[in-house]
């Protein structure tokens, strides 16, 4: 097994946009390839597209082609397009790990765009209710978005003491380190009155507490250990991954408030980077609701189950506090197009890591990256390290 590394980054503004999603892949890749000095598409020889709407909301099928095109490479060992909804990407970064770790690829990009932002917005809501099983779930109109965590609020709540103050602290930190992000599609200060008073969705979520749908495309480079050191005395490795899945339909969900595929895939991402919990000083995690990422904290071992309020309410999730989480203003601020949250987030860490995030965690040298998908079925972590 060779080691892998990260060794560029890049994204395009994220938000409301005129521009079509072969826009977005061509701004993202151009970000990508400019953050690596000496990088060119001639150097990667694998693509992986991510993808979760695609096909619906572009009318696009054969992605993966249609990206590389754009971005100048002619892959000669790896090419694909990979789809796990909100985990599309990291699910993609997890594959060109592997394939570079056992020698088939060099250098992989992987990149991942959504345009989620339709003439008929009603069109895209209407999409993402396939995320559900369609037989059994839908019909009986229960979506994934708010209603769904609207009711996991609510059992952790009455389980645990959970307050709507301790969530609205998590849209609270998540505007303020959004407000420095350039490509963030929501990149205002609120306070904690204006998320308390703010629009009821379904209760007890109210607007700030949800993610917005988004327009927008990211993407990350992966290299092999000597490729990578060709770009970085000290390249940002891959430590660790770790991924799960549960369930599908609703009624086999084995809990609303114990989410159990971050808790067989996070030990696993542990064990292979020979690392605990209390070694991670920043991480990117999954927050489409200010809910989720409170139960993060719980699962992923930051703090004791039904402790997720209190870890958020003591500061133990911001600067200064046990673990820098969503430095980058995590789904809530910067917007949420399912396909590219992977790549996203992975870019975030690798610059963390460089030292030179918007937001940098004074000091980082190990950060955790979660994703999770549909049903709160399935979850995919990756650890990094500036260490090998």
């Amino acid at each position: 097994m060779r080691r892998v590394a990260v060794i560029a980054g890049g994204m395009c503004k994220w938000g409301v946009r005129k521009a079509s999603l072969r826009d977005m892949i061509a701004e993202a890749g151009k970000e990508c390839f400019d953050d690596c000095a000496g990088l060119t598409p001639k150097d990667v020889d694998g693509l992986l597209f991510s993808s979760a709407f695609a096909e619906k909301n572009q009318f696009q099928t054969h992605g993966a082609p249609l990206a590389a095109e754009l971005l100048g490479i002619k892959p000669t060992n790896l090419i694909g397009k990979v789809e796990l909804l909100c985990g599309s990407g990291t699910a993609a970064i997890h594959l060109a790990y592997t394939h570079i770790a056992c020698g088939c690829s060099d250098v992989v990009m992987v990149i991942g765009a959504d345009k989620l932002y339709l003439p008929d917005k009603r069109e895209t809501y209407w999409n993402i209710q396939a995320a559900c099983d369609r037989d059994f779930d839908c019909i009986h109109g229960l979506g994934v978005p708010p209603p769904l965590f609207a009711m996991i609020a609510k059992k952790h709540m009455k389980q645990y003491g959970t307050t709507e103050e301790q969530m609205a602290m998590v849209a609270v930190k998540s505007h303020r380190n959004a407000s420095k992000n350039k490509f963030a599609h929501l990149q205002n200060i609120v306070t904690m009155d204006e998320v308390m008073q703010s629009k009821r969705i379904v209760p007890p979520l109210k607007l700030y507490d949800c993610c917005p749908v988004t327009d927008g495309a990211a993407a990350v480079v992966l290299a092999c250990e000597e490729r990578a050191k060709e770009f970085y005395k000290n390249p940002v490795y891959i430590l660790g991954i770790g991924q799960a899945s549960t369930h599908k339909n609703s009624a086999n969900m084995p809990s609303f408030t114990t989410w159990e595929h971050i808790k067989i895939a996070v030990p696993k991402a542990y064990e292979r980077a020979g690392v605990k919990p209390e070694d991670i000083d920043v991480a990117e995690v999954h927050d489409c609701f200010t809910i989720s990422e409170i139960i993060e904290y719980e699962d992923l071992g930051f703090c004791e189950k039904g402790e997720g309020g209190k870890f958020i309410e003591r500061g133990l999730a911001d600067f200064g506090g046990k673990v820098v989480v969503n430095p980058s203003g995590g789904l809530l601020s910067c917007g949420h197009p399912f396909g590219a949250q992977g790549e996203r987030q992975a870019g975030e860490l690798f610059y963390q890591l460089r030292g030179d995030a918007v937001n940098q965690v004074e000091g980082a040298k190990i950060a955790l990256q979660h994703t999770m998908s549909g049903f709160c079925s399935d979850s995919s972590i990756t650890i990094y390290g500036r260490e090998s």
